[in-house]
Protein backbone atom coordinates (compact mmCIF):
# COMPACT_ATOMS: atom_id res chain seq x y z
CA UNK A 1 0.00 0.00 0.00
CA UNK A 2 1.03 3.35 -0.64
CA UNK A 3 2.52 5.44 2.50
CA UNK A 4 -0.20 8.14 2.08
CA UNK A 5 -2.51 5.84 2.24
CA UNK A 6 -1.01 4.39 5.36
CA UNK A 7 -0.52 7.95 7.09
CA UNK A 8 -4.17 8.47 5.95
CA UNK A 9 -5.78 4.86 7.29
CA UNK A 10 -3.95 5.60 10.48
CA UNK A 11 -5.56 9.00 11.58
CA UNK A 12 -9.20 7.82 10.21
CA UNK A 13 -9.34 4.21 11.47
CA UNK A 14 -11.03 4.56 15.13
CA UNK A 15 -13.98 6.57 13.35
CA UNK A 16 -14.35 6.37 9.65
CA UNK A 17 -17.77 4.36 8.86
CA UNK A 18 -16.07 1.71 7.45
CA UNK A 19 -13.43 0.54 10.32
CA UNK A 20 -16.46 1.26 12.43
CA UNK A 21 -18.80 -0.91 10.87
CA UNK A 22 -16.10 -4.03 10.05
CA UNK A 23 -15.16 -3.76 13.34
CA UNK A 24 -18.69 -4.06 14.67
CA UNK A 25 -19.02 -7.20 12.40
CA UNK A 26 -15.74 -8.81 13.55
CA UNK A 27 -16.99 -8.34 17.35
CA UNK A 28 -20.54 -9.94 16.68
CA UNK A 29 -18.90 -12.70 15.10
CA UNK A 30 -15.85 -13.09 17.97
CA UNK A 31 -19.38 -12.90 20.33
CA UNK A 32 -21.01 -16.15 18.15
CA UNK A 33 -17.57 -18.08 17.89
CA UNK A 34 -17.27 -17.63 22.05
CA UNK A 35 -13.76 -17.41 21.26
CA UNK A 36 -11.72 -17.47 24.99
CA UNK A 37 -10.02 -14.58 26.69
CA UNK A 38 -6.90 -17.11 26.43
CA UNK A 39 -6.69 -17.65 22.62
CA UNK A 40 -4.14 -17.03 21.01
CA UNK A 41 -4.89 -14.92 18.42
CA UNK A 42 -2.95 -13.99 15.00
CA UNK A 43 -3.65 -10.82 12.76
CA UNK A 44 -2.34 -11.28 9.65
CA UNK A 45 -1.98 -8.10 7.34
CA UNK A 46 -2.69 -5.84 10.48
CA UNK A 47 -1.93 -2.36 8.81
CA UNK A 48 -2.61 0.65 10.89
CA UNK A 49 -4.24 -1.92 13.51
CA UNK A 50 -8.25 -1.42 13.47
CA UNK A 51 -8.29 -5.05 14.34
CA UNK A 52 -5.98 -4.94 16.48
CA UNK A 53 -7.35 -2.05 18.29
CA UNK A 54 -11.09 -3.90 18.22
CA UNK A 55 -9.17 -6.74 20.23
CA UNK A 56 -7.91 -4.74 22.59
CA UNK A 57 -10.63 -3.72 23.34
CA UNK A 58 -12.79 -6.81 23.98
CA UNK A 59 -9.68 -7.84 26.26
CA UNK A 60 -7.82 -10.53 24.52
CA UNK A 61 -4.05 -10.51 25.53
CA UNK A 62 -2.71 -13.08 23.49
CA UNK A 63 -2.11 -11.06 20.31
CA UNK A 64 0.22 -11.19 17.72
CA UNK A 65 0.34 -9.06 14.56
CA UNK A 66 2.03 -9.61 11.13
CA UNK A 67 2.71 -7.03 8.60
CA UNK A 68 4.85 -6.70 5.71
CA UNK A 69 5.12 -2.66 5.95
CA UNK A 70 7.50 -1.12 8.15
CA UNK A 71 4.96 1.78 8.14
CA UNK A 72 1.88 -0.20 9.15
CA UNK A 73 4.08 -1.31 12.22
CA UNK A 74 5.16 1.80 13.09
CA UNK A 75 1.89 3.40 13.14
CA UNK A 76 0.50 0.12 15.27
CA UNK A 77 3.22 0.78 17.61
CA UNK A 78 2.47 4.56 17.86
CA UNK A 79 -1.22 3.80 19.25
CA UNK A 80 0.00 1.47 21.16
CA UNK A 81 -1.53 -1.50 19.72
CA UNK A 82 0.72 -4.36 20.48
CA UNK A 83 2.90 -6.90 19.11
CA UNK A 84 3.29 -6.21 15.71
CA UNK A 85 5.74 -8.28 13.59
CA UNK A 86 7.63 -7.72 10.28
CA UNK A 87 7.19 -11.10 8.13
CA UNK A 88 5.29 -12.09 5.20
CA UNK A 89 2.18 -13.83 4.81
CA UNK A 90 3.12 -16.48 2.60
CA UNK A 91 6.21 -17.44 4.67
CA UNK A 92 4.87 -16.53 8.51
CA UNK A 93 7.55 -16.58 10.96
CA UNK A 94 5.24 -18.63 13.56
CA UNK A 95 5.56 -22.49 13.96
CA UNK A 96 3.08 -24.87 12.53
CA UNK A 97 -0.09 -24.95 14.46
CA UNK A 98 0.46 -21.68 16.73
CA UNK A 99 -2.52 -19.98 16.57
CA UNK A 100 -6.12 -20.52 18.23
CA UNK A 101 -7.54 -17.50 15.81
CA UNK A 102 -6.13 -16.07 13.09
CA UNK A 103 -7.78 -12.94 11.06
CA UNK A 104 -6.68 -12.62 7.45
CA UNK A 105 -9.04 -9.12 6.69
CA UNK A 106 -8.68 -7.30 3.80
CA UNK A 107 -5.08 -8.87 3.30
CA UNK A 108 -5.50 -12.12 0.90
CA UNK A 109 -6.07 -9.65 -2.07
CA UNK A 110 -2.83 -7.95 -1.79
CA UNK A 111 -0.73 -11.21 -2.46
CA UNK A 112 0.18 -12.69 -5.78
CA UNK A 113 0.21 -16.17 -4.49
CA UNK A 114 -2.91 -15.83 -2.27
CA UNK A 115 -3.48 -19.88 -2.58
CA UNK A 116 -0.01 -19.90 -0.93
CA UNK A 117 -1.50 -17.22 2.02
CA UNK A 118 -4.13 -19.36 2.98
CA UNK A 119 -1.90 -22.54 3.20
CA UNK A 120 0.08 -20.53 5.40
CA UNK A 121 -2.49 -19.84 7.61
CA UNK A 122 -3.81 -23.29 7.58
CA UNK A 123 -0.12 -24.53 8.79
CA UNK A 124 -0.20 -21.83 11.63
CA UNK A 125 -3.55 -22.77 13.15
CA UNK A 126 -4.02 -25.07 15.39
CA UNK A 127 -6.40 -28.50 14.76
CA UNK A 128 -9.78 -27.03 15.39
CA UNK A 129 -8.72 -23.76 15.26
CA UNK A 130 -10.41 -20.54 13.16
CA UNK A 131 -9.70 -18.72 10.54
CA UNK A 132 -11.81 -15.53 9.48
CA UNK A 133 -11.35 -13.87 6.40
CA UNK A 134 -12.07 -11.10 4.40
CA UNK A 135 -11.65 -9.51 1.05
CA UNK A 136 -12.80 -7.12 -1.74
CA UNK A 137 -15.75 -8.34 -4.07
CA UNK A 138 -16.28 -8.39 -7.47
CA UNK A 139 -13.81 -6.96 -10.34
CA UNK A 140 -16.00 -4.62 -11.78
CA UNK A 141 -15.81 -2.45 -8.41
CA UNK A 142 -12.39 -1.57 -9.19
CA UNK A 143 -11.38 1.39 -8.41
CA UNK A 144 -8.79 4.09 -7.32
CA UNK A 145 -8.74 2.34 -3.52
CA UNK A 146 -7.76 -0.91 -5.07
CA UNK A 147 -4.99 1.00 -6.87
CA UNK A 148 -3.49 2.80 -4.05
CA UNK A 149 -3.92 0.24 -2.14
CA UNK A 150 -1.78 -2.58 -4.40
CA UNK A 151 -4.30 -4.92 -4.26
CA UNK A 152 -3.96 -7.61 -6.88
CA UNK A 153 -7.75 -9.01 -7.45
CA UNK A 154 -11.59 -8.93 -5.83
CA UNK A 155 -13.39 -11.98 -5.40
CA UNK A 156 -16.50 -13.83 -6.11
CA UNK A 157 -17.96 -15.83 -3.16
CA UNK A 158 -17.02 -19.29 -4.97
CA UNK A 159 -13.38 -18.02 -6.35
CA UNK A 160 -12.76 -17.27 -2.41
CA UNK A 161 -14.24 -20.43 -1.36
CA UNK A 162 -12.39 -22.81 -3.64
CA UNK A 163 -9.05 -21.10 -2.74
CA UNK A 164 -10.21 -21.99 1.15
CA UNK A 165 -11.07 -25.38 0.55
CA UNK A 166 -7.47 -25.70 -1.98
CA UNK A 167 -6.02 -24.63 1.28
CA UNK A 168 -7.33 -27.40 3.69
CA UNK A 169 -9.29 -25.21 5.62
CA UNK A 170 -13.11 -26.36 5.81
CA UNK A 171 -15.51 -22.93 4.96
CA UNK A 172 -18.21 -23.21 8.18
CA UNK A 173 -20.34 -19.71 7.18
CA UNK A 174 -19.86 -17.32 4.20
CA UNK A 175 -21.69 -14.35 2.86
CA UNK A 176 -21.46 -10.81 0.88
CA UNK A 177 -22.05 -7.46 2.95
CA UNK A 178 -21.72 -3.62 2.33
CA UNK A 179 -24.59 -4.68 0.28
CA UNK A 180 -26.65 -1.62 0.83
CA UNK A 181 -23.93 0.69 -0.37
CA UNK A 182 -23.04 -1.52 -3.46
CA UNK A 183 -24.68 0.29 -6.04
CA UNK A 184 -23.51 4.24 -4.73
CA UNK A 185 -20.25 2.85 -4.86
CA UNK A 186 -20.23 1.06 -8.09
CA UNK A 187 -21.43 4.44 -9.93
CA UNK A 188 -18.78 6.63 -7.66
CA UNK A 189 -16.14 4.87 -8.63
CA UNK A 190 -17.26 4.80 -12.14
CA UNK A 191 -17.79 8.50 -12.71
CA UNK A 192 -14.05 8.71 -10.76
CA UNK A 193 -12.77 7.09 -13.37
CA UNK A 194 -15.21 7.68 -16.54
CA UNK A 195 -14.35 11.60 -15.74
CA UNK A 196 -10.60 10.83 -14.49
CA UNK A 197 -11.66 13.12 -11.38
CA UNK A 198 -8.44 13.86 -9.01
CA UNK A 199 -9.38 11.60 -5.65
CA UNK A 200 -6.20 10.16 -4.39
CA UNK A 201 -8.26 8.25 -1.44
CA UNK A 202 -11.89 7.46 -1.14
CA UNK A 203 -11.36 7.82 2.64
CA UNK A 204 -10.85 11.20 1.85
CA UNK A 205 -13.90 11.36 0.73
CA UNK A 206 -15.80 12.17 4.22
CA UNK A 207 -17.58 14.85 6.24
CA UNK A 208 -18.32 14.23 9.71
CA UNK A 209 -21.97 14.42 8.54
CA UNK A 210 -22.03 12.06 5.95
CA UNK A 211 -19.05 9.49 8.20
CA UNK A 212 -22.32 9.56 10.62
CA UNK A 213 -25.20 9.13 7.82
CA UNK A 214 -22.69 6.28 6.29
CA UNK A 215 -21.97 4.45 10.04
CA UNK A 216 -25.70 4.06 10.53
CA UNK A 217 -26.30 2.62 6.99
CA UNK A 218 -23.43 0.11 7.64
CA UNK A 219 -24.31 -1.09 11.06
CA UNK A 220 -27.60 -1.88 9.61
CA UNK A 221 -25.87 -3.60 6.27
CA UNK A 222 -23.55 -5.63 8.95
CA UNK A 223 -26.11 -6.54 11.23
CA UNK A 224 -28.63 -7.83 8.82
CA UNK A 225 -26.69 -9.50 5.78
CA UNK A 226 -24.97 -12.58 8.03
CA UNK A 227 -29.51 -13.51 8.18
CA UNK A 228 -29.59 -12.53 4.87
CA UNK A 229 -26.89 -13.47 3.09
CA UNK A 230 -27.20 -11.39 -0.39
CA UNK A 231 -26.11 -12.20 -3.82
CA UNK A 232 -23.67 -9.01 -3.82
CA UNK A 233 -21.72 -6.62 -1.91
CA UNK A 234 -18.57 -4.94 -1.99
CA UNK A 235 -17.17 -7.37 0.40
CA UNK A 236 -17.35 -11.10 1.20
CA UNK A 237 -16.62 -13.08 5.02
CA UNK A 238 -15.71 -16.33 5.42
CA UNK A 239 -15.15 -18.20 8.60
CA UNK A 240 -12.94 -21.38 8.05
CA UNK A 241 -11.97 -24.26 10.60
CA UNK A 242 -8.91 -26.10 10.24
Amino acid sequence: MDQTAYALEAEVESEHWWFVGRRRLLSKLIAQLEISQDAKILDVGTGTGTNLRLLQQLGFKRVTGLDFSEDAIHFCKQKGLGIVQQGNACAMPFADESFDIIFATDIIEHIDEDLQALSEIYRVLKVGGTAIIMVPAFQFLWGVQDRISHHKRRYRRKQLLSQIHTSGLVTLKNHYFNYILFIPILLARKIIDLLNLKVENENQVNTKFINAILTWIFTIDVDTSPLLRPPFGVSVLAVAKK
